[in-house]
């Protein structure tokens, strides 16, 4: 797991399997300032291999964060695995994906097994949510003294959130602006839905000087910038971004396509 620092309150973990992110933020004041406030830190997404997630605590001790909350950008079982590296904390999602965690209750679970069965991997707990905290997006969070801005983003699934960060400029997106993965419709998802995500991403992009995707190299907001041209293009047309046309890209395309 590779770990940098765009911010001095934002630390981004890149797993090594499918370049999964998992974005740590601190609240902008902390005892450090010398205004009393507790310093509270949130871990957005997570890690995907279970050394990873056993690690993300010795990365929070090492900083001196302490893990006050999890946030989830949507319902895959992959974006959720933070549970198993803090049991204890409360983990925040859009409402749209509580309700679809609560209507499928069990899946992220059995998916993850599924996972670790086909990789021979071996993992201390099995995954339990626990109870969510439905967070209205948009809407928004308070960490320390400031706020993280929550934004619907649904088009890859039928729900989710992007998570802007204004202090540092950072947006975390979920599975959107990837630079290793189209867009991709899973089940739910739609064409119509992702385009207005993008477009309603668009202005956090051309603010940002960081964007984390789900999966992938975090950018600048130019870079980002070119990749939402790239995928508008790609739902607008069905032409694979140059950067993008691997075997498994065409045949994430070719599984899109019996959802348009």
């Amino acid at each position: 797991m590779r770990v940098v620092g765009l911010h001095a309150d934002v630390l981004v973990c890149t797993s090594a399997v499918w370049q999964t992110t998992c974005t740590i933020v601190r609240g902008p004041s902390s005892v450090e300032d010398g205004e009393g406030a507790p310093v509270e830190a949130f871990v957005i997404d997570a890690p995907l291999l279970p050394d990873e997630l056993e690690a993300l605590s010795g990365v929070l001790e090492h900083v001196g964060w302490p893990c006050t909350g999890l946030l989830a950008t949507h319902g895959d079982w992959d974006h959720l695995l933070g549970r198993l590296a803090f049991p204890g904390a409360a983990l925040g999602c859009a409402e749209t994906t509580a309700a679809r965690l609560t209507g499928e209750p069990g899946d992220a679970a059995r998916e993850l097994r599924a996972f670790d069965e086909r990789h021979y991997l071996d993992r201390p707990h099995p995954l339990q949510l626990g109870s969510l905290q439905a967070l209205p997006a948009p809407g928004r969070l308070d960490i320390g003294t400031g706020e993280l801005e929550l934004h619907a983003a649904g088009g890859h699934t039928a729900e989710g959130m992007a998570v802007w960060i204004p202090w540092a400029r950072v947006l975390v997106c979920g599975d959107y602006l990837s630079t290793v993965e189209i867009p991709m419709l899973a089940p739910g998802g739609s064409r119509s839905a992702y385009r207005a995500t993008l477009e309603r991403l668009r202005p956090l992009v051309e603010e940002a000087d960081h964007v984390v995707p789900g999966h992938g190299a975090v950018m600048d907001g130019a870079r980002a910038a070119a990749i939402l041209r790239e995928d508008l293009h790609y739902l607008d047309t069905g032409e694979l971004p140059l950067a993008r046309r691997g075997a498994e890209q065409r045949r994430i395309d070719a599984e899109n396509r019996e959802r348009w």
